[in-house]
């Protein structure tokens, strides 16, 4: 029997991957007293927020910032310009991550030394979110708070438990259910008979340019200062209705606005849905230009500013080459399907599989604290 003092703890970066797993580890592991953070840049959509008050009203206990525990008398530190200044306005980059380093790993390394030398904890238990249909992905060892003090766990792969299981453990939470969108989306589909029914295409549009003006007119809703559209309301609104947050229902991943591991059909749905945060992304290259004379990096990549995404024809060509990819994976599905009947149908989005059908493994990179 271990006898040693263990903090065991499970990050949430506001991503499906991390909250299913907190959802699972409270129901089937209660003896487990973890303790849950989620480490706030201050670039995230609002909706982040919103998601992580739900979960914690679920999990029933409180979600910590590692920053507030430990850098409290000193805001400017939390704040990605300050960063961006220490840089010299070098953007972060795949190559040079030092926006996750930062804002999220320092704090959390020494959010743990501190329990460690304040409260004799002799080892930690990290539990990551990585499933079993990931088995080339590894979970995030820090480089100060070395092997000898933490423990990564991987409960989803340790139980076999793939995306599929994930999603199921999101739709039975059903946090979203007291939302008044999926509230209103629901009464749409029982209709008058009190049995879910499939509704046609002018009933659903109707619907939800109704929701639409709604919106446009409660200061208090989180999309009021959007610029959300009919078809994106509605997307939004049907993956709230399977218990994942609603910016799932365009873009494929939590974290910043601006995050460089984005697809450049996600920077193009930003600019629709959030104009401010696609112009502040672009004000940041924009400083980084006239600071470094020698060589930008791009939120897109080395020579490709944002701005390129504003010509009408590049824009067509990444919306068409976009669903090319998608349905060239949704044909491959069905081929695989039709030579495994057995198989369990998967219903997805092209936000669920965006790394697949651009061939990338899952996360394209990103390290666990953010992505997952």
């Amino acid at each position: 029997m271990n006898s040693k003092k263990t903090l065991h703890v499970l990050g949430l970066s506001g991503g499906k991957d991390s909250a299913a797993l907190a959802m699972y580890m409270r129901d089937n592991y209660p003896e487990l007293d973890i303790q849950y953070y989620f480490t706030d840049t201050g670039k995230e959509l609002p909706e982040v927020n919103i998601f992580i008050d739900k979960l914690r009203g679920y999990l029933g206990k409180e979600i910590i910032d590692p920053y507030e525990e430990v850098f409290t008398s000193n805001r400017k530190k939390k704040d990605f310009d300050y960063h961006l200044e220490q840089h010299k306005n070098y953007l972060p980059s795949p190559q040079a991550r030092w926006c996750t380093i930062q804002m999220k790993l320092v704090p959390f390394e020494q959010w743990v030394k501190k329990k460690i030398e304040e409260e004799g904890y002799e080892e930690i238990v990290s539990y990551v979110g990585i499933r079993a249909d990931e088995p080339a992905r590894d979970g995030f060892l820090t480089n100060n708070v070395t092997e000898e003090y933490i423990t990564i766990k991987m409960p989803f792969r340790e139980d076999g438990l793939n995306r599929q299981d994930i999603l199921s453990i999101l739709q039975q939470a059903d946090l979203y259910s007291d939302d008044e969108e999926v509230q209103a989306f629901r009464e749409l589909k029982l209709g008058c008979n009190g049995v879910e029914q499939t509704l046609p295409e002018e009933l659903l549009e109707q619907h939800f340019e109704q929701r639409l003006e709604h919106i446009k007119t409660d200061p208090n809703h989180p999309y009021f200062r959007s610029n959300i559209s009919i078809t994106t309301l509605a997307k939004v609104v049907s993956a709230m209705d399977q218990g994942k947050p609603g910016y799932y229902g365009w873009r494929s991943r939590s974290g910043c606005t601006f995050c460089f591991y984005q697809q450049k059909i996600e920077w193009l749905r930003l600019m629709e849905i959030y104009p401010d945060a696609y112009e502040e992304a672009k004000q940041y290259e924009k400083a980084a230009e006239d600071e470094r004379p020698d060589g930008t990096f791009y939120w897109l990549g080395k020579g490709t500013p944002l701005s390129v995404l504003e010509d009408e024809e590049r824009k067509q060509l990444i919306v068409d080459n976009h669903k090319k990819r998608y349905d060239r994976f949704v044909k491959k599905q069905e081929r695989q399907r039709a030579r495994n009947p057995l198989q369990k149908i998967i219903y997805f989005s092209d936000v669920d599989v965006m790394d697949e059908i651009y061939d990338q493994a899952e996360g394209g990179g990103a390290c666990v604290t953010c992505y997952k």
